[in-house]
This record gives structure tokens, C-alpha cells and sequence, in this order.
């Protein structure tokens, strides 16, 4: 739905915001909000990094979901609601607070803290919600949707509780199966015997905002990278120069990632969300794609600390996966966000993802910092091809989209 629609929709109720046709700003109020995912991220890849096994990569991801979830909803209440009217400004700070309490339940939330995390998310789901969906009424035309989802985060609260009660192995595949009804129902429209289904063109969503909301949670990711790449150098006896080696290595590599998606391809998607006809069913690919990208800066921001940690160490199977790993799952996220946005994979993404899972069976022979430095170049050689070709195709005036 265009902006001029939205504007219609938007009228019948004060507290969802203005659209007068122009991007609408993120609020001071988001950027707090924002703070406590910076703690979240922080959690997950120490998280990880101390359960480095089949099992621990299980239970970061199902993890890193119910975060990326909390935050992608109240991300779409932001987006349809101002955030400055003291109600919803109330919202946002009361899920801060549930946020923070789920966050720092992470590192024990496959233990002994399983249902203070499994309440704190639901009470941020259900609570949020519920709310709007209260304050909506039942004539606004978003109440249909807003009570489609609601009893959706309902049936996951079920697996959720369910799973926290439950012993290990049984609460992975109760909080897997949370996770997937609150991440697979807006794909089908958030369909419920006797309420239907909503469709995207319903979601009148402010497109430029959406993405910037989105492009800022890649900055939060990306930011807690450089920060565990400092706290590892603090703590390094003697920074020697396979240390400093190690920092460049891991410092270049972020770079390429923000380069990959800010250099390259970040104004584009605000462009394609703002002037597609149906912009939510693009912000909907955006609450897909992003999942994806931030769980591979999440997953390299591990392997730095690796590197860095123990740059002589011989490789293990483990550590292989991770380094080659999080970048590659960051060149798929990235090349599904550029199908989003131009209509076509680029090829520089699919050489650089099979280049990095090549490196995969050399581990055996090289170290933890050569390793580091072979995915770093990957990214890097990534980072200029996307570059060169963006830089003439936008000299030539052609649509990126119209490029092989």
C-alpha cells in the first residue's frame, strides 16, 4: 500500500503516526530501545563461543530468534505507532525492561534460569501484542492482523512455557517449535480458523523506516563485533605480531561486511521499500533476510575472537566451521537481501560463499590465524567485486537488477 493509502488508514487513530509522504525518523525512543539488543548480541556470542558443539550452536540460534523476534515485532508497532505519544512510549520502555531481564537469563536459559527467559519473551510478545490489539479496538483496519497475531505468539507461548518446564533435548524441540510459529506465520499471513489471513498489501507499513530500523540493528551487530575484537586485545598478555596480525585480520573483515551492506546496497533497499507498491510484503522479506545476515556477523564475531585469542593454535573441526561459517552464512543473507532489493543474485556472493566452504577441508593444515586471514581476503575480494560492479552500473544508469 502506497503512502497516500497509509495516510488514510493511519487518520483514524492517534497514536499510530503521521504519514504525510515523507521518511519517517527514528525516534530517540528506538535508539534506547536499540541499546538493550546491543547486551542481547553481546550474550549470544559469548554464548556461543563457550559452546562451541553441535548442541550450543542449537541452542544460540534458538536464541538469537526469540531475540531477533522480540525485536523485529515491536519493530513493526514502532513503525505503524509514534513512539513519542507517552502511551506508546510507555510500551516500548515496559518491553526494554522485559528485554533486558530476557537477555541477561541468556547464558542460563538452557539451565536453571529456562522459565525466567521463556516468561520475559513471552510477556514481551503476549504484553505487546495484546496491547495494541486493545488499543486498535475492533473497527481500526489494522485489528484484524494485530489479533491474527496475537493468537499466534499465543499458541508459541504454549511451546515456549512448555519447553522451559521441560529437559533438555525436549525444550530444544519445544522452543524450535516456538520459534518457528512466530517466524513462519507472517509468511502465510498469520492464517487462524474463523479470523483468515492478512495479506501484505494490509500492512501499511512507512518503508524508509523500516529499513533504517533494520540497517541499524546491522550497525548494533557489526558494533558488538569491534567490541569484542577490543575487550579480546585488552585482555592479550603480549601483543606481539601475530596478535596485531590477528587484529587486522578481524578488523578488515568487519569492514568488508559493512561494506557489503552499507557501501554497496543499503540506499537501494530504502529506495525499493519506499517506491514499491507493496511495501510491506518487502518489509516482510526484510523480517526473513535480516535474521539471516545478523546471525553471521554474530557467528564471525566469534571466530575473531577465536583468532585473536589463540592465533597458534591448530584448527579444529569446530573452529573451521565458525570462521568459515559466519561469513559465509553473512554472504548468503546478503545475497538473498540483494534478491530482495534488485531481483537477481549477484554472482560475486555465490563465488565468495563456495570460495569459503572450500576453505573448509585446508583447515587441517593451517592455523587459527592463517585461517582467519583466508576468510578475511574472501570477504575483502567479495567487498571489491560487489563494489566495482555496483560503481558501474550506477555510472551507466542501468538498474542493478539488469546486470548478470
Amino acid at each position: 500500500m502506497t503512502d497516500s493509502a497509509a495516510t488514510t488508514t493511519t487518520d483514524h487513530h492517534p497514536l499510530l503516526r503521521r504519514r504525510d509522504g515523507h521518511h519517517a525518523r527514528v525516534t530517540f525512543e528506538e535508539l534506547l530501545f536499540d541499546l538493550v539488543y546491543v547486551f542481547a548480541v553481546t550474550q549470544l556470542s559469548h554464548e556461543l563461543l563457550t559452546n562451541l558443539n553441535v548442541a550450543g550452536v542449537i541452542e544460540t540460534l534458538i536464541l538469537w530468534f526469540a531475540v531477533w523476534l522480540g525485536w523485529q515485532y515491536t519493530c513493526w508497532v514502532t513503525n505503524w505507532f509514534d513512539p513519542e505519544t507517552p502511551r506508546i512510549r510507555s510500551l516500548i520502555f515496559a518491553v526494554m525492561l522485559a528485554g533486558l531481564l530476557m537477555a541477561s537469563a541468556i547464558p542460563s536459559a538452557f539451565g536453571e534460569r529456562a522459565l525466567i527467559f521463556a516468561l520475559a519473551y513471552v510477556a514481551i510478545q503476549l504484553g505487546r501484542t495484546a496491547y495494541i490489539v486493545w488499543e486498535l479496538g475492533s473497527d481500526h483496519p489494522l485489528s484484524a492482523n494485530y489479533r491474527r497475531m496475537l493468537g499466534w505468539v499465543s499458541i508459541a507461548a504454549i511451546f515456549w512455557i512448555a519447553g522451559a518446564l521441560a529437559q533438555h533435548e525436549a525444550r530444544m524441540v519445544l522452543w524450535a517449535i516456538a520459534v518457528l510459529c512466530e517466524y513462519v506465520s507472517p509468511m502465510f499471513g498469520f492464517p487462524l480458523p474463523g479470523l483468515g489471513r492478512s495479506k501484505t498489501s494490509d500492512w501499511t507499513i512507512e518503508g524508509g523506516h523500516l529499513a533504517e530500523r533494520c540497517q541499524l540493528f546491522v550497525i548494533v551487530a557489526l558494533g558488538e563485533t569491534l567490541l569484542a575484537t577490543g575487550a579480546t586485545m585488552t585482555n592479550a598478555a603480549i601483543w606481539d605480531v601475530p596478535i596485531l596480525s590477528a587484529l587486522l585480520a578481524t578488523f578488515l573483515g568487519t569492514l568488508a561486511m559493512w561494506w557489503l551492506y552499507f557501501g554497496t546496497s543499503s540506499k537501494d533497499a530504502t529506495d525499493a521499500i519506499t517506491r514499491s507498491d507493496d511495501p510491506g510484503r518487502i518489509g516482510a522479506y526484510f523480517h526473513y533476510v535480516h535474521a539471516i545476515l545478523v546471525a553471521g556477523i554474530i557467528a564471525t564475531a566469534v571466530g575473531n575472537d577465536l583468532v585473536l585469542a589463540h592465533p597458534h593454535d591448530a584448527m579444529k573441526t569446530a573452529y573451521a566451521l565458525i570462521l568459515s561459517g559466519g561469513p559465509a552464512i553473512y554472504l548468503l543473507g546478503s545475497a538473498i537481501y540483494r534478491k530482495v532489493v534488485y531481483g537477481g543474485l549477484p554472482v560475486s556472493h555465490i563465488v565468495g560463499f563456495a570460495a569459503l566452504m572450500a576453505l573448509i577441508p585446508l583447515a587441517p593444515s593451517v592455523d587459527l590465524l592463517t585461517m582467519g586471514w583466508l576468510t578475511t581476503i574472501v570477504i575483502l575480494a567479495t567487498g571489491f567485486w560487489e563494489g566495482r560492479l555496483v560503481r558501474k552500473w550506477r555510472e551507466s544508469g542501468k538498474p542493478h537488477a539488469e546486470t548478470p
